[in-house]
């Protein structure tokens, strides 16, 4: 079990009522069971996910992308929400001015209750039309037969931001304006590689807030950071609730 001892100014902001931002990324549903795209299994039938999660694979061979994508979803919906999920939701609900902001496209935090979530890279249960680029909730597991069609007769896509294509605008400028108004900010389970997520953490030091990272690994967050806590976040997030005095549970 990682020992967490929070600093007094940290128990402070927790139980506070200041703005707080979180940002997560790939490690937290990691936690989940889900493999990330660069560690180990992260493979699939053999193929680099990263060259299939590309808008010119998707040109070259719709099906094969679209297979990948189909096992991706049933993956995230095999999957359960685990302890960083539940105390992350536990948190918005205990200050209510929090924003989540995931670098995840699994859903599993809004599947554990987070409300105010922004996805800087998307959603894998949204569906655009590569004709129109109007957007679709599907939450089925499967399908049907792939390719699927719009309703218009072209090509969906995967709501997903892929390698080559930009960020969101809007996603973006809701995590610049939570970054610039945080008194906390918790940055977990994330590389800190990837731009322009990785900018909010220090976003947020230059306006003031204060940067907390929970990470097994070492990043180039670390030295920035005003308190690290090197452990996996469904054990380190619980830990600082409860040392805060507060419910870390899923559900009141």
């Amino acid at each position: 079990m990682t020992e967490v001892r929070p600093s007094p100014k940290l128990v402070e902001l927790l139980r506070g009522t200041g703005p707080l931002l979180a940002l997560t990324g790939a490690g937290v549903s990691a936690e989940s069971g889900l493999a990330t795209f660069r560690g180990p299994g992260g493979l699939w039938e053999g193929r680099d996910p990263t060259e299939l999660a590309t808008p010119q694979a998707f040109r070259d061979d719709p099906l094969t992308v679209w297979r990948f994508y189909a096992w991706r979803r049933a993956q995230a919906a095999a999957a359960t929400p685990n302890r960083a999920h539940e105390t992350l939701a536990a948190l918005e609900r205990s200050r209510g001015e929090m924003l989540l902001v995931t670098q995840n496209v699994d859903g599993l935090h809004e599947r554990c209750g987070s409300r105010q979530v922004v996805r800087l890279h998307g959603s894998l249960w949204r569906l655009r039309c590569t004709a129109e680029g109007r957007e679709l909730d599907d939450l089925r597991t499967d399908l049907g037969e792939l390719p699927p069609y719009c309703d218009c007769g072209a090509l969906l896509r995967p709501g997903v931001v892929w390698f080559g294509e930009a960020l969101p605008e809007d996603a973006i400028e809701a995590g610049v304006r939570a970054a610039r108004q945080a008194a906390l900010v918790l940055v977990v389970g994330t590389s800190s590689l990837v731009y322009p997520a990785a900018e909010l953490p220090r976003i947020a030091a230059a306006a003031g807030g204060y940067v907390v990272e929970v990470n097994p690994e070492t990043t180039p967050l670390s030295a920035v950071a005003d308190e690290r806590f090197a452990g996996p976040a469904g054990e380190v997030l619980p830990a600082l609730l409860e040392a805060a005095g507060l419910s870390s549970e899923a559900s009141s």
